[in-house]
């Protein structure tokens, strides 16, 4: 599937490889039809691209505040 940015950018979601999030999957995306350039991630809750990644791989999603947990969890970062 292939969406638009604001910018009108075209941009390419795979719907096919996603991680999981608190109220919806969150949609790898990549700046290529052949996949070659990932971009970032589509929200699967809200639909959307406005979401913000961190050091320890956790997303959220800024209009829906759908989350994904951190890949690995160490109390020394809290």
């Amino acid at each position: 599937m292939d969406a638009r940015t604001a910018d009108g950018r075209t941009l390419y979601v795979d719907h096919e490889e996603a991680e999981r999030g608190s109220k919806g999957p969150f949609f790898v995306v990549y700046a290529d039809e052949r996949a070659e350039r990932r971009w970032g991630y589509f929200c699967g809750n809200c639909r959307t691209f406005d979401n913000a990644m961190d050091a320890m791989g956790r997303i959220k999603c800024n209009d829906c505040a759908n989350i994904k947990k951190a890949d690995e969890w160490d109390a020394a970062h809290e």
